[in-house]
């Protein structure tokens, strides 16, 4: 996993998790959603990163 990778992907889970705060802080349920969404995406993208990088090894 490329530097840029891991920067735009922690950034990304950092996004969500202001957006899931500040849904939970304003009630605001859409938005808590959004969040979620974000920080999952990261984490997905995350993963398919891990397992190119461990292909590559072998």
């Amino acid at each position: 996993m490329g530097l840029g990778d891991k920067i735009h992907n922690a950034a990304e889970k950092l996004h969500g998790k202001g957006k899931e705060a500040a849904g939970n802080a304003t009630g605001d349920e859409k938005m808590k959603a959004e969040g979620k969404s974000h920080q999952f995406k990261a984490d997905m993208k995350q993963a398919g990163e891990k397992v190119k990088d461990a292909f590559k090894k072998h």
